[in-house]
């Protein structure tokens, strides 16, 4: 639905949160979440949906009348998607997902044939006069190369050949149906795409200079008119979470962004867990008995750690992590779990909340992206003490955001 004081973005939930990989699940899930969700926070207005298909789901909304028969849904509830979450390929609920959440990567025909079947869906669904984004991975994962350089660069260069494809058919999707539809690549801590440096220097080091003279080759045009095909179609995905995790200043990040021409083409809003490490060895035990739970065993829940001396440290899951705890120099410790947005303080744990309130101040200010996701997709897998209705709580997700937004000024409480 489009929100703020000037009604100037549109925000949406993903449907991520809902287990379910094939069309039909996935279409019965919005039936039963989404018109509630509408009567309760927008009965008046179109409500936005940002839809996560799995590459089954995608195949199968692409055949026979499925997409019709949505179309028709859309329009009789009021609804209307803008946004889809590329990023898990496959299933994503109730199984061990960890690292294969990257697979197929960006260098994998499969990643892009997935790619372009969201590509000609959201199109479809597209509203007129309203840009389409799709969220999907930050190319690959960076520990399945463990440092070697070679096949690093060798797996950024076929990605943005792979990229540029699916630029070249949002291109003609502008020309034929003057719809906008941007690629959104999603930095996190471990993707080969991690913060702002390193999509600053995929950006000037492969994305331009690859898919840039593929464009150029395959649409008969300049380098440098391809390049800007590029910056238009392939955008940042800047999810709250991520960049919390990585202790990366949001102000200082959308500079550097603006600065390199790149832009934010969807913001998703989460909050990671902070904790701050005591010195008492009985506090550490305390703290390593609150955090056994998180250590889940679905999804990767990445650990960056800053240290007495400012240095940073990576642990690749929390279960890694958690037994340096009782003898480490770290001080603090940010990880990669999806907490509800509206709790900052927990017991012995805090959210990064805060960098939540700082995004949406900047956004307020200086009006750089208009496609806003909630995206607290662990409702499963949160401590039994943390988990609440699914229904209420993405009521009071929007609720909180809404409040944010609608203020003419935020404080955090830092």
């Amino acid at each position: 639905m489009k929100v703020g004081i000037n009604n100037n973005f549109h925000l949406t939930y993903c449907t991520n949160i809902h287990p379910g990989e094939e069309w039909e699940q996935v279409f019965t899930n919005l039936k039963q979440y989404i018109p509630p969700l509408k009567a309760r926070l927008a009965a008046r207005k179109s409500f936005g949906i940002g839809l996560r298909l799995a590459e089954v789901a995608a195949r199968e909304l692409l055949e026979g009348n499925a997409l019709g028969e949505l179309q028709l849904w859309l329009q009789e509830e009021d609804l209307y998607v803008f946004t889809l979450n590329g990023f898990p390929y496959g299933r994503f609920h109730r199984e061990v997902v960890k690292d294969q959440v990257y697979a197929p990567d960006w260098s994998q025909q499969e990643r892009l044939d997935y790619t372009l079947q969201l590509t000609n869906i959201l199109a479809a669904l597209l509203p007129n006069e309203t840009e389409g984004s799709i969220s999907t991975l930050p190319l690959s994962y960076k520990p399945w190369y463990k440092g070697n350089q070679l096949v690093q660069a060798y797996v950024m260069d076929s990605s943005s050949l792979h990229i540029a494809q699916v630029v070249a058919r949002m291109i003609y999707i502008y020309a034929e149906q003057g719809k906008l539809l941007h690629l959104d690549l999603e930095p996190e801590p471990d993707g080969l795409i991690e913060n702002a440096a390193e999509v600053i220097d995929y950006f000037q080091m492969h994305l331009l200079p690859i898919g840039g003279a593929y464009l150029a080759k395959h649409l008969g045009i300049s380098q440098v008119a391809a390049e800007n095909h590029l910056l238009n179609h392939v955008r940042v995905c800047y999810d709250t979470c991520h960049f919390a995790v990585e202790y990366e200043n949001p102000v200082a990040v959308f500079q550097q962004f603006q600065a390199a021409g790149i832009q934010v083409g969807k913001i998703q809003i989460s909050a990671a867990l902070q904790v701050k490490i005591p010195e008492n060895a009985e506090q550490r035990h305390q703290l390593t008995e609150r955090l056994n739970p998180f250590a889940e065993s679905t999804y990767l829940h990445q650990v960056i750690a800053r240290d007495i001396y400012g240095r940073s440290r990576h642990y690749s899951d929390l279960e890694t992590a958690l037994p340096n705890l009782k003898n480490t120099i770290d001080r603090e410790w940010r990880i990669h779990f999806h907490v509800p947005l509206f709790i900052r303080d927990y017991p012995l744990l805090q959210s990064t909340q805060d960098d939540i309130i700082t995004v949406l101040n900047l956004l307020k200010n200086r009006q750089t992206c208009t496609h806003l996701e909630i995206e607290t997709y662990t409702w499963e897998v949160l401590p039994e003490d943390m988990k609440l209705d699914l229904s209420a709580s993405i009521k009071r997700e929007y609720e909180w955001v809404l409040s944010k937004l609608l203020t003419k000024s935020l404080v955090t409480s830092n």
